[in-house]
């Protein structure tokens, strides 16, 4: 991308009928760490690829609780992420005030879905440069959800977004058609191993207990992050080729995640 008399402001046409400002976000979302996200009828799980500035500083924060049946992972820039967590979080609070239930996650995509389009029609904005992976469950059953600068969202059974995604899209097009009956340890090892065609042609090498986090969240299960130690069990599943039935169950979880 080359900068031209059209890519100066958000509200702009290009000749050919493009807004450059929402490319140019979308490529922001491209440069982000890694994310993998896949569904079965009953679980959602995210896997994500933290990432350090430097040998001095820790990682930064990649998935976010936004309710007890909700959150999302990001690739991006990590200061817009937060600003979409804390409108989020205000909606899921409203709506349990006012309804005294749950935020179905398709409104709440909804919802934060609008909030990025406003951003690319007015002259006093920038779009967000950040993609969202939403993952929750409500009265429907699970969801996976994906978002982008442009105020568009789609709802996947599985999907990966930021630096060498296509890997992981790859991987998960090879066996999408079995997730939806996988129990949660084999669906965690799905996201693993998706996650690792990621890192196969980087200057991560591999997957590691500091650089990887995982969140689950389903039916009778609560959002939750595991990361640092807790990961190691899941790991496991890259000496062998293929997920095995009898995974270990997942132990504690940490606090939340980066970008």
């Amino acid at each position: 991308m080359f900068r031209n008399q059209y890519d100066t402001d958000i509200t702009t046409y290009s000749p050919q009928g493009r807004v450059h400002q929402i490319e140019y976000a979308m490529e922001a979302v491209k440069q982000g760490s890694a994310v993998v996200g896949l569904r079965s009828n009953d679980y959602v799980v995210l896997a994500t690829l933290k990432r350090s500035t430097s040998e001095l500083a820790s990682n930064q924060r990649k998935l976010f609780e936004i309710d007890s049946h909700t959150g999302i992972a990001i690739a991006g820039l990590t200061a817009d992420a937060r600003v979409l967590t804390r409108f989020m979080r205000t909606e899921c609070h409203n709506h349990k005030f006012v309804y005294e239930t749950p935020m179905p996650v398709g409104r709440l995509v909804l919802a934060v879905a609008d909030k990025c389009q406003v951003s690319t029609q007015r002259a006093s904005k920038r779009p967000f440069g950040i993609g969202l992976l939403v993952a929750g469950y409500d009265a429907t059953g699970a969801h996976l959800y994906q978002t982008c600068p442009s105020g568009n969202f789609f709802e996947f059974q599985a999907y990966a977004i930021g630096a060498r995604s296509q890997s992981a899209k790859t991987y998960l097009e090879r066996h999408f058609e079995s997730f939806a009956d996988l129990s949660l340890p084999e669906l965690c090892q799905h996201a693993v191993l998706a996650l690792q065609e990621t890192v196969a042609s980087s200057k991560d090498a591999e997957l590691t207990t500091k650089n990887t986090a995982i969140a689950i969240v389903g039916k009778d299960t609560p959002w939750k992050i595991i990361e640092d130690d807790d990961v190691e069990p899941y790991l496991t599943v890259l000496d062998v080729d293929e997920p095995e039935s009898d995974a270990v169950q997942p132990d504690a979880a940490a606090p939340m995640d980066e970008t």
